[in-house]
Formats: C-alpha cells, sequence, structure tokens
C-alpha cells in the first residue's frame, strides 16, 4: 500500500519507523508541522529526512495547492499519528482508503488533548487508546480498534505513557494498515451517551491542595509528573512535585510536613500522608526532597501551600 505518514513529536516518528521496518508498504509521504524559530526540528521531520522520504510541512490543509500536493502522492491512506493541526475532510478523503487517526483514551471517553493525565487524576484503574476514523468534530469518529490498559495505583502519568500507551500504539500502527490491506476495516460508532471532553491539564489543575483527601492529592501528583508537574508552596514560592508515595499515618494538620528525612518530605493529607520524593524548586532543576528540605529550612512543623 501507499502510506502517507502524518504525525509528530516521537510517536508519530516511531510510527514511521514501525512501517519502514516492516518493509510491506511504500511510504510516498511525510508530514509534520512547520518548524517553530529556534525550536529543534521534530522528530518526525528529522527521521523523514534520514530516510529519504518526501517530506511535507503545510500550516494548514485547506489550501488548494496543498491539496493538490495531496493528490499527487496517490495515497491508499493517511495514517495520523499525533497530529495537533486540524486537517479538514477535504485533505483527510484523498487517500483511496481515507484516513485513520490516534488517540490516546478509550473513545468516547476523554475526548481532548490531556486525555491521559484526567483518568490518573480521577483515580481510574484503566485507560487505553483508540484508531478511529476522525471527523471535524474533535476525536469524534467510527473506531476501528481499542485496547486496554491498567494504570496502577503508583503509576504516574509518564508510567502509563511511556511504558504502556507508547509501545503498544505503535505495535498496533501495523496491525491497522493490515485491516486496511485486508479490505471492509472494521468500525463502529462511538456511543455519544458516554462521551466526554477535557480540555489541556494546566498548571491550576495540578496545585495541591493538601486539605483534600491524601488519595486525591496523590493522584494529582501522579497525574501531573512529568507534565505539568503538580505544585505546592512554601513561604509563598513554587515548588513542584514529582516522584512521591502514599503512606500511612494519624490525622494533623494538613499541610503540616510531619518528618524529614533521606527518603523525603512527609506531609499531612487528610487521612493520611504524602512522602514527597522528589521536587524541582521555581527556576532551578530537579532534586531529591531531602536535599531540597536541607536548602530551603524545611523541617518537621513547616508549613506547605496555602
Amino acid at each position: 500500500m501507499r502510506i502517507i505518514l502524518n504525525g509528530q513529536q516521537a510517536f508519530g516518528k516511531a510510527a514511521l519507523e514501525k512501517i519502514l521496518e516492516a518493509g510491506k508498504d511504500e511510504v510516498v509521504g511525510v508530514f509534520t508541522a512547520p518548524d517553530k524559530e529556534g525550536r529543534p526540528a521534530d522528530p518526525v521531520k528529522q527521521a523523514a529526512l534520514e530516510h529519504g522520504l518526501p517530506l511535507f510541512q503545510p500550516l494548514n490543509y485547506k489550501d488548494e495547492e496543498n491539496l493538490e500536493m495531496l493528490r499527487s502522492l496517490n495515497a491508499d491512506l493517511m495514517v495520523m499519528a499525533y497530529v495537533i493541526i486540524f486537517i479538514p475532510e477535504a485533505a483527510r478523503d484523498i487517500p483511496k482508503m481515507g484516513s485513520i487517526c490516534f488517540h490516546p483514551s478509550l473513545l468516547p471517553l476523554h475526548r481532548g488533548p490531556s486525555s491521559i493525565n484526567w483518568p490518573i487524576m480521577w483515580g481510574a484503574t484503566k485507560t487505553g487508546f483508540s484508531w478511529f476514523y476522525p471527523t471535524d468534530g474533535l476525536d469524534e469518529g467510527d473506531i476501528l480498534l481499542q485496547r486496554e490498559v491498567d494504570i496502577g495505583p503508583d503509576e504516574t502519568l509518564g508510567d502509563v505513557y511511556f511504558k504502556k500507551i507508547f509501545p503498544a500504539g505503535v505495535d498496533s500502527v501495523l496491525d491497522v494498515i493490515d485491516a486496511f490491506r485486508a479490505g471492509d476495516p472494521p468500525r463502529s460508532a462511538q456511543d455519544e451517551s458516554k462521551a466526554t471532553y477535557e480540555s489541556w491539564c494546566r498548571k491550576a489543575d495540578v496545585q495541591l491542595d493538601w486539605g483534600r483527601q491524601v488519595a486525591d492529592v496523590y493522584n494529582v501528583i501522579r497525574a501531573g509528573n512529568p507534565q505539568p508537574g503538580a505544585w505546592t508552596t512554601l513561604n509563598g514560592n513554587e515548588v513542584q512535585v514529582y516522584d512521591a508515595a502514599k503512606v500511612a499515618g494519624e490525622e494533623g494538620t494538613t499541610g503540616e510536613v510531619v518528618s524529614v528525612d533521606a527518603d523525603g518530605v512527609t506531609v499531612q493529607a487528610a487521612g493520611g500522608r504524602i512522602l514527597i520524593k522528589r521536587v524541582r524548586p521555581k527556576g532551578g532543576d530537579k532534586i531529591a526532597a531531602s536535599e531540597w528540605a536541607a536548602s530551603a529550612g524545611v523541617a518537621a512543623g513547616t508549613k506547605l501551600g496555602g
């Protein structure tokens, strides 16, 4: 088959290389976002250049010139692997078999750009990914393939994405292409009654409220690690919280440091405590929480937040 790979970042690059390694199909064009001044080239662009593949970086897909360029490739299928530029129907339908798009959630749940952060934050025990037939609606369209992954009780955003969704999603690229190759690929409608949409998980969403139940505080930390980074304050100065653990303990004053030792800084929340292991003070690098405590004068009785 003649394949267009349209994608960005590490996932798009890995999907492209998976197709090339399989050697069953011809990649007739690679599309990625335009370069940004002062920023490194997108990994998808780098991979395309390394493999000598035709590379295109249109700013939009509405111009007739860009549509004609797509037509000239005579593609069978466009694989959209992490695409954040809107691609209208006029472009999506140019390949003979249309286009198929990846999304890291079990659609119709968690439509939107931060689809892994939110289920972790809300204490979900599973998520997954979908390949779907994109429409002009955000993450709408019939489903071709879905796969579930578990969310472990201590797993972070980074764990769930990089250790589970990313590798399984990349491996599934070949299954998706094979489904089209076989003819009559599966499609099932999304259940709109179950649809949810959440916007970006931003800084304000991961501010730690030590007065909440310890499980909720822990989930916010996990959901923000590594991005956007949960945070609290010490004497009005922000500090981001990364690696942490939920630990038992008696009730106390929420937000108060209970102890500091080589393992980190233990802070009281409602119904339990959080052991902070790794932090990033504002303007600094990630460091062990014990190192931060020593430099910032954090000790038992120190108040965080509020």
